[in-house]
């Protein structure tokens, strides 16, 4: 349970920032919005503003009049405070909660509607510029959220700062240490019976060594415990490529010092750009084949993760969404047609050619892009579900 909640909780926080943005850069430029969605269709509960008051939509399966069962609104409730401004765009939520849209006039989008009429409010009736603030908006918002959490976290937690002395700081759940017995505050004495007196010689240590079983002793207060530890393996990113590594859940060498609120904004600039480097190389070594498709993950290893990181702690899991966000930002910046980054490719086309692609090439364009990412979400999903069966 605690896994489905953090996996809602963090890709519904994700998708509602990311979708603002194209929601509020649209409506700056006077762009209608006919939908802000949470979720694709089909569509579970809607509220649309009229002159008489906000409209409330259940939808459910039901009989109509012909007797089939069809999915439509079996529920309907009128609120009577009245809008400020009818906008004439549709709030949803709906049914599949693995992303959201935002649905403008004049957008040639995931919707495939060409039907652009040349009106004033219409997306295709605006600038180029414009066009392109309205396409990088959903970017900017999971940037500057993930900018905002590192820096929050860093303004509560404080900044560490290295001391390599091996004490042990923080113990992961669910991880070898913890089942041993490993304790915060606890100094590591001896590994495999040898003195360890430094943080840096620990880690080497237990990453030599991963799927292995460890001798560790430990002190605590005036006690001494030992206990053998079998390593988990996990595989990490070097400057080498992908390696083997082992870890049992402790980290340490560190004191964890006060930060200011320009400190911490800093900190989380830095950490953004730390996370987007990360990606980047990870993208080069898809690209080169340093690295598998297989180890690409997708919703349900996500999902895993969030659960981990909200067992962790809060501000685990606040870490945990600001580097999802980061990789949202980085995938939909990506020339691919059907994602942002490609509405903003065939822009620049636009614009370096001074002529507009025709509607029909456009289409085509964004089926195609529909069909590649449908077929990379295979991909990440068979992943994720071998890896379910291979633990």
């Amino acid at each position: 349970m605690i896994t489905i909640l953090a996996f809602i909780f963090v890709l519904g926080i994700l998708v509602f920032v990311h979708e603002l943005g194209h929601f509020f850069a649209a409506r700056s430029i006077g762009v209608r919005v006919d939908r802000f969605s949470l979720g694709f269709p089909p569509r579970l509960i809607t509220f649309f503003p009229t002159e008489k008051g906000w409209i409330l939509n259940l939808f459910f399966y039901h009989r109509n009049e012909e007797g089939k069962v069809v999915w439509g609104p079996v529920f309907k409730k009128l609120f009577a405070r009245i809008p400020k401004k009818l906008t004439g765009t549709e709030y949803c939520v709906a049914l599949i909660p693995l992303g959201g849209y935002v649905k403008m006039a004049g957008a040639i989008d995931e919707s495939l509607d060409d039907n652009l009429t040349g009106a004033p409010d219409e997306l295709a009736s605006q600038s180029r510029l414009k066009q392109a603030w309205v396409m990088i908006a959903g970017v900017l918002m999971n940037v500057v959220l993930a900018v905002l959490l590192f820096s929050g976290i860093t303004f509560f937690m404080g900044i560490p700062e290295i001391t390599n002395e091996p004490v042990v700081m923080e113990v992961k759940p669910d991880y070898p240490a913890q089942e041993a017995g490993i304790q915060v505050g606890d100094r590591i004495l001896t590994i495999n019976e040898q003195e360890i007196e430094s943080w840096q010689a620990l880690t080497e240590m237990v990453h030599s060594k991963p799927n292995q079983v460890i001798a560790v002793k430990w002190q605590r207060g005036d006690e001494i415990f030992s206990t053998e530890i079998l390593t988990t393996e996990v595989s990490t990113q070097t400057d080498e490529g992908i390696e083997k590594i082992g870890l049992i859940g402790i980290t340490g060498g560190y004191v964890n010092r006060d930060a200011g609120i320009i400190e911490s904004f800093q900190d989380g600039i830095l950490k953004t750009g730390f996370w987007f480097g990360i990606i980047g190389r990870s993208l080069k070594m898809l690209v080169t084949g340093e690295a598998s498709l297989k180890e690409i993950g997708g919703p349900i290893l996500i999902a895993q993760l969030a659960g981990e990181s909200a067992r962790a702690g809060f501000s685990v899991l606040l870490s945990f969404m600001a580097v999802i966000s980061i990789n949202l930002a980085f995938l939909n910046i990506l020339p691919i047609p059907g994602l942002d980054g490609g509405h903003l490719f065939i822009i620049l086309i636009e614009s370096i050619g001074r002529r507009a692609i025709s509607i029909k090439t456009r289409m085509v364009i964004q089926q195609v892009g529909m069909a590649l990412l449908f077929l990379l979400m295979l991909v990440v999903v068979f992943n994720d579900i071998s890896r379910l069966f291979a633990n």
